[in-house]
C-alpha cells in the first residue's frame, strides 16, 4: 500500500509542477490546488517545500509579475493590486516589493490617461457629474484619491 500512496504523491507532484510552470502562482493558490487533489496536510507541506526548492514556486516572483501584469494590462492602481495580493495571502513584504515594480512616472502617466479618457467619454454632462464619475472610475480602478484628484484637476485646467 505504501508504494501506491507514494506513486499518487509523485503523480500529484508532476501535476502541480505543470500547474506552477504554466503561470506564476501564489503559495495559497498552490496549497488550495493540492488539497483539491485529495492530499493531506503533511503531503501538501512536503510538496510545497519541494516546489520552492526546485524554484517552481516563488512568492516574491509571483507578486512582482502579478503587479506588473495587472498594472500593464488592466491599468489597475496600487490599492487594487495590493488588495488582490492580500486576497492571495501574499506577505506584506512581498506586496511592498511588488509595488516597487511600478515606476511612479508610468503610474502617473497611466492615471492621467485613464482620467482624460473617462472625462472625454462622459462628454456633455455638467461639470460636477463629470468630475464625480471620473473620480469614481479612478477609485474603482484602485488609484489613490489624492492622485486621482490631481489628475482630474489637470484635465479641468485644460478644459
Amino acid at each position: 500500500m505504501g508504494n501506491s500512496v507514494q506513486t499518487g504523491i509523485e503523480a500529484a507532484f508532476q501535476k502541480i509542477k505543470h500547474y506552477c510552470a504554466y503561470q506564476e502562482r501564489s503559495h495559497f493558490e498552490v496549497k488550495e490546488k493540492l488539497y483539491s487533489l485529495g492530499l493531506y496536510k503533511i503531503q501538501v507541506e512536503t510538496l510545497l517545500s519541494r516546489l520552492i526548492e526546485e524554484n517552481y514556486l516563488n512568492e516574491e516572483r509571483f507578486a512582482k509579475q502579478f503587479a506588473r501584469g495587472k498594472f500593464g494590462l488592466k491599468k489597475w492602481g496600487r490599492i487594487k493590486i495590493k488588495y488582490e495580493l492580500k486576497l492571495k495571502k501574499v506577505s506584506d513584504a512581498n506586496i511592498k516589493n511588488a509595488l516597487k515594480e511600478i515606476g511612479l512616472e508610468d503610474y502617473l502617466a497611466t492615471l492621467n490617461k485613464l482620467a482624460a479618457g473617462k472625462w472625454a467619454a462622459i462628454g456633455k454632462e455638467n461639470y460636477i457629474a463629470r468630475q464625480s464619475k471620473t473620480m469614481n472610475y479612478l477609485l474603482q480602478k484602485g488609484y489613490e484619491a489624492t492622485l486621482a484628484q490631481q489628475a482630474i484637476k489637470l484635465i479641468t485646467q485644460k478644459d
